[in-house]
């Protein structure tokens, strides 16, 4: 018996170990994490393979999905992308790029306005829903029924009560707190179209079909086909009462008017229409083109695991390599693909400025240990990195020589990249660049500048858990 249980442990091994070389859209390193982890831990590596290790979306979601976007793209009237692109400058290979992975073209006349840093900065989106005369759409990541919370589906009650369409998508697993609270049952009272992305149903039945951890964490508001919001806040207090130790948490949300307020637009009905048999593509194909009304050019990228080949680290990497002075980047988590790690340490070995703005406490211990690990390679090739200290520094930010940038939902490590739903906004302006740096610099203000001789005072303990974490660092 026990010589029959090593021969079908063996050959589940070998099974998984096969799998792991042929899946498509692995790095080296992912393939090599995976084949020692079921080398070395059978039973446990097995188990993860099986529920972490490929991307598994249910067939019918996947066709969905399919049929969505081919129904989106026609719908939309998107204007031939030759004529901004040829105008975007240093940044063109990175509009070029962000083509590629979620097929909008960069367009020109948008406005930004950089909102506040506090709990403010969501009362111009309440303020928004309020004056609504069409439509609301709303998606979030997490959504908490605190005040903030409470506020957001207080204006959105009124607005579906005076008869604007309001719709609301949250991830199933991010905003538990809302679907079980009263605020869910009372939207949906008002007139309130509600449902949920990404749905988990029975975790142990749904395990078997598909991965539940590849998670909707987009943040999208579009009013009326005129404004939207584009940034890393959540729909929750900054005191972020689920893991309170860490706040504030300090976000970035940026107003979006202009033509690519459409864009936004069509990754909300991508996902409201995956999720749900109602057919929205009408929105788009009648909206009218809006009016330049700004100096910015800016274009949405979506992207998500249905897509392996194509992620937003392509077009990090197109901005730092078109990098000429200065690179300054802001994100709570930083576990990046190995391309994306070289291509900023490189950016830093040919003189480049590049300012890195990390959480000095990471609400994820794993994540932080792997993100530690990578620090004596930054700083021997001159990064500074800067350990925020006021509350948990959620922002997610890349701006290239004061002129253009990203901002949105995604991290730098491989969960944004690979396996969740984000959406980001890539920018070209001299002037608004200008406003986000200057934030950028705010955060600078209030952290510490780590060292080499810092991290050559940490324990050989420090260092050696740091480095067996970040063995696991392709598959976090």
């Amino acid at each position: 018996m026990a010589t029959v249980t090593v021969v079908l442990v063996i050959i589940l091994q070998v099974t998984f170990i096969i799998r792991a070389l042929l899946r498509a859209g692995l790095t080296p390193s992912a393939r090599l994490a995976w084949v020692t982890m079921i080398s070395a831990l059978p039973g446990v590596g097995i188990a993860a393979y099986f529920l972490f290790g490929e991307i598994r979306l249910a067939r019918a979601r996947r066709e969905r999905m399919r049929e969505v976007r081919h129904k989106l793209l026609a719908a939309q009237p998107i204007p031939a992308p030759l004529d901004d692109l040829a105008r975007a400058g240093a940044a063109r290979p990175a509009f070029a790029a962000g083509m590629a992975t979620s097929q909008f073209p960069p367009r020109a006349g948008n406005r930004l306005t950089l909102l506040p840093e506090s709990d403010a900065m969501m009362d111009d989106i309440i303020d928004a829903i309020d004056a609504a005369q069409d439509h609301v759409h709303v998606l979030f990541y997490i959504w908490l029924a605190d005040r903030t919370g409470t506020r957001m589906a207080n204006a959105l009650i009124n607005a579906a009560r005076r008869g604007v369409a309001c719709r609301v998508l949250v991830d199933d697993h991010g905003a538990r707190w809302l679907i079980r609270s009263p605020l869910w049952g009372a939207m949906q009272q008002a007139g309130v179209a509600v449902d949920r992305a990404a749905p988990v149903g029975n975790p142990l039945i749904s395990l078997l079909f598909q991965r539940i951890d590849l998670r909707n964490h987009r943040k999208i508001v579009v009013v009326d086909n005129r404004l939207s919001w584009v940034g890393s806040r959540n729909c929750a207090d900054a005191a972020f009462s689920i893991k309170p130790r860490y706040a504030p948490w300090v976000d970035l949300l940026v107003r979006l008017e202009g033509p690519a307020v459409l864009q936004q637009q069509a990754v909300f009905l991508h996902d409201w229409m995956t999720h749900h048999a109602e057919d929205l593509s009408h929105i788009l194909r009648n909206a009218p083109e809006p009016p330049a009304i700004g100096p910015v050019m800016a274009q949405v990228i979506a992207s998500g695991p249905d897509d392996i080949f194509t992620t937003p680290s392509d077009t990090l990497r197109a901005m730092l390599y078109a990098a000429t002075e200065k690179v300054m980047l802001t994100t709570p988590y930083y576990v990046p693909d190995p391309a994306l790690h070289t291509a900023i340490c490189s950016a830093a070995e040919r003189g480049i400025r590049v300012d890195l703005i990390l959480p000095a406490r990471n609400d994820n211990r794993i994540v932080g240990a792997a993100t530690e690990s990578l620090f004596p390679d930054l700083l021997r090739s001159g990064v500074r990195i800067h350990l925020f200290q006021d509350g948990l520094i959620h922002s997610k930010i890349v701006t290239v020589d004061g002129s253009f940038g990203m901002i949105g939902t995604a991290n730098l490590d491989h969960r944004s990249f690979d396996l969740n739903y984000e959406n980001l906004l890539l920018f070209r302006c001299p002037a608004f660049t200008a406003e986000i740096d200057a934030r950028q610099d705010s955060y600078i203000a209030r952290a510490a500048c780590i060292e080499r001789a810092d991290v050559a005072a940490w324990s050989p303990l420090r260092r050696l858990r740091n480095n067996i974490i970040a063995l696991a660092s392709p598959l976090l």
